[in-house]
This record gives C-alpha cells, structure tokens and sequence, in this order.
C-alpha cells in the first residue's frame, strides 16, 4: 500500500465515520431520552437520499403521499386516545396538523416537483415531506409503549424498520439513484484530489455536531432532553413532559438522518434499503460509546469508517463482516469487567 493509496482510504474513512457519527450520536439520544434502540435510524438517510433524487427527476415523492398517510393514522389514534375529552376544536386542531399540513404540502410538491426548481429548494422541499415522520412514527409507534420494557421497544424497533424499508420499495421501486452533488468542484493537495462534496459533508457533520453541543447545553429544550435521559421519573416530577421529550428527540434524529441522506446519495448509489447497513454501522458506534457518552459514539464511528473502508482494500469481499465483528470484544469486555447498572426510569 503506497503513500497515494493510504490517503484516499484516509479520506474515505473520514467521510464515512463522518456519516456514521451522526447516525450514532442520535441513536444515543433516542435510547437515553426513550430508552428505543431506534434501528429504523437508516432509513431515515434513505428516504432523505431517494426523495431528492425524485424531485430532482421532476417527479412527485411518495414520501408525499406517505407524510399524508401517517398523519391520518396518527390523527385517528389521537382522536380515538382522547376520546372521553375529545371537543370539537380539538377534533379540528388535531385535523389540520396531522392532515392538512401534509395536504398542502402535497399540493405544494405537486406543483415544485415538475418545475425543477433547483438543489436547494428540493432540499428544503425533501427536509420538509421527510423530518415529520420521524414525531409522527413515535407517537403511533413507540408513546403507547412508552413504559413497556427495553426488549418491547427493540421489537417494535424492528417492525417499524421493516415495515419503513417495504413502504420505500412501494414508493421509490428496486431501482437505486443518486442525486446531485452540492458541488462538483475538485481540490489538488499534492499529490491527491478532494472533492468538494467530501469537504461539504465533513464541515457540515462538524456543524451538526457542534449544534447538538450547543442544544443540549444552551436551550431550554436541550436541558429537558438531558433530564429526560438522566431519569424520566425524576424529569416527570419537576414537570418536564416526558412526551413532549420523545417527540423532539425523534424530530432530532430525523432530520439528522434527512441532512445525512442529503450528503451521502451524491457519493453512492442508494437502494430502498440501504438504510439497513448504514443504520447497523451507526448502532455498532453507538454500542462501541456504551449508548451513553455522545463524544465516544462520535469517535467510536471513525474507528468504524476506518475499518470499513481498509478492510474493503484488503479484503472487500469480507469488509461487512470485519465491521460487525468489531463489537464483539467490546459486548464481552462490558459483560466481564462491568457491574450491571439498573436503568433509572
């Protein structure tokens, strides 16, 4: 391996533990706030990647259509839940939230898509159908079990990843695509080339990141997410809405998500379940952090890029395998050396 070879795979690993430490701060969170071992975290980037491509090729989403359908579901539930103390006004708020938001912004995609109006007006249409999702799959998925065990909401984890990957073969096709980079512009240092699309996702990951530091440390929210995480006993008697906290950390690792499919469908051609293995390899840093310390599951996501992208020099055939056996010795050493730690609910 020459000097050359090892800074492309240098530059490689950086730009995939870049996308893998946003994946993993945010399944942190999700678990610390919700105690959700949140798997469908993937699908999130995929639906983000594929909806762009969508609207680039001038048509219509169907996360459009998808947003519309999951704000009925959750809007028939919400009514059905406050039945007893359900009025009118409430009925009609709950309708033109859940439903009619989506509407019009269905109608809006509608009108948008054919247009092509550009790379960042599909962005911020794509952020816009795809954010909401991930608020409205908590509360049909995961508010009713909110008190049920760590093992209950890891199943229903799962059946909401597949039941979110078959929707994306439904609306995007077997088909993969890949969308338009933010800028095609190519950087000489020495003897190496960097894109400027390597350098947009490393500056906008560190920007994220530096962003979460700042929610959770500065704003008020930020403050209810860390109590939350901390005990949810405890956040519900100094009055913090222990529902309110679970909405918000999932609208957080939705976006999170949406930005990264955004970066990452211009660098690789993205399937309607792609989203699995990228989701894995952000929960296999998060489990390498010990899903409690966000600057480990951070740093913990570069080591996976690394091994990920030197292992598919030297052995591409195994690279998948490599990876996930990574936390191995890292379950077992936690299993030996640490004394269990009871949850503080």
């Amino acid at each position: 391996m020459d000097a050359t070879t090892l800074l492309l795979l240098g530059q490689d690993s950086l730009i995939s533990g870049a996308i893998y430490a946003l994946l993993a701060v945010t399944m942190v969170m999700v678990f610390s706030v919700t105690r959700v071992l949140f798997i469908p975290q993937g699908e999130f980037v995929t639906y983000g990647a594929l909806t762009l491509a969508a609207l680039e090729a001038g048509r219509v989403p169907g996360t459009a259509w998808l947003l519309l359908g999951v704000g009925a579901v959750a809007a028939v539930l919400a009514m059905t839940r406050a039945r007893q103390t359900l009025t009118f006004l409430k009925a009609i708020r709950i309708l033109i939230i859940d439903v009619g938001l989506p509407a019009l912004l269905l109608l809006i995609v509608h009108w948008a898509a054919p247009l092509k109006l550009g790379l960042v007006p599909e962005m911020l249409l794509t952020l816009a159908l795809v954010v909401p999702l991930g608020p409205l799959v908590y509360r049909i998925a995961f508010q009713p079990l909110a008190e049920a065990s760590i093992l209950v909401l890891l199943i229903v984890a799962v059946g909401v990843h597949m039941g979110m990957t078959g929707l994306g073969l439904v609306f995007f096709g077997p088909e993969g695509y890949q969308t338009s980079a933010f800028s095609d512009a190519v950087f000489e240092l020495g003897f190496m080339n960097i894109s400027a699309q390597s350098i947009w996702v490393v500056t906008t990951t560190a920007a994220l990141l530096l962003g979460l530091y700042l929610f959770f440390e500065k704003t008020v929210s930020g403050k209810m997410l860390r109590a939350a995480a901390i005990s949810r006993r405890g956040a519900r008697l100094v009055g913090i809405s222990t529902d309110r906290t679970g909405y918000l950390a999932f609208t957080l690792t939705a976006l999170i998500g949406a930005v990264s499919g955004l970066m990452i469908g211009s660098l690789t051609t993205i399937y309607y379940d792609s989203g699995f293995i990228i989701g894995l390899k952000g929960f296999v840093a998060a489990i390498l952090g010990g899903l409690h310390s966000y600057p480990l599951a951070a740093a913990a996501a570069l080591l996976v890029g690394t091994v990920e992208s030197f292992s598919s020099y030297s052995a591409s055939a195994f690279k998948e395998v490599i990876v996930f056996t990574i936390i191995i010795p890292v379950l077992l050493w936690r299993s030996i050396f640490r004394p269990p730690v009871e949850h503080l609910e």
